[in-house]
């Protein structure tokens, strides 16, 4: 097993190799906020070995001591202190707007999760970079350039015009949990998503709403009168 691993690890450059370790800590980024099971438990100790990460291995430490499923559903349930889907941070966005909006993007690359969690839950999203990841990776050890960037702008892209919306204040919600798991993963979170989008002012879409006026009423020949 060790030498076919060392024979695809020879098979790869070093960009694909570092998009297989993005991939890798993007995924296990979004087992972190995923229900806890049995099974759970396996997957992030397999994957917390295939990383360098700190603050990652670090989180599985403590959620394998920590998490249990009455401690999610407490945490992100209805009503609980950190809510995890990105519709509760866009409220001037239509729910079926933002649904078929991320159901476009996952299935432009066939993202079909099996999980019972809404598409707009950051668990999911935070999964679907670590799938796009792995797309660009394939692609590019297929010399299919053009397939590779595609799915890297379109990772960003989702990034920019989705992840960004919750990734800050959900990681500000769970920095006052007294689980150190949530604490970790919603940082690292943070970290990778990069600064948060930046709100428009009304103020400031008013004050030029007023001084496109003016100048419409000054072309009209009302200032002449």
């Amino acid at each position: 097993m060790e030498q076919n691993q060392h024979a695809v690890t020879t098979m790869l450059g070093e960009r694909e190799l570092q998009l297989a370790r993005e991939a890798a800590e993007w995924r296990l980024l979004s087992l972190l906020f995923e229900c806890p099971n049995e099974t759970w438990r396996a997957n992030i100790t397999a994957l917390a070995a295939q990383i360098d990460d700190a603050e990652l291995k670090t989180a599985v430490e403590d959620a394998l001591n920590e998490a249990s499923e009455g401690l999610y559903h407490h945490t992100f349930g209805p009503g609980g202190p950190a809510p995890a889907r990105e519709a509760t941070y866009r409220q001037t966005v239509q729910l079926g707007y933002l649904m078929a909006e991320l159901q476009a993007f996952y299935n432009a690359f066939a993202y079909a999760p099996v999980t019972a969690e809404a598409p707009d839950h950051i668990a999911v999203e935070t999964g679907f970079i670590a799938y796009l990841k792995i797309k660009e990776a394939y692609a590019l050890a297929c010399g299919d350039q053009e397939r590779a960037a595609t799915a890297a702008e379109s990772a960003q892209k989702f990034i920019d015009e989705h992840l960004k919306n919750i990734a800050h204040p959900l990681a500000g919600h769970l920095e006052s949990s007294e689980f150190n798991y949530l604490v970790k993963a919603g940082s690292a979170l943070a970290s990778r998503v990069g600064p948060p989008a930046r709100a428009v002012s009304p103020f400031a879409i008013l004050h030029e709403e007023e001084s496109e006026g003016e100048m419409a009423c000054g072309a009209n020949g009302i200032n002449e009168m």
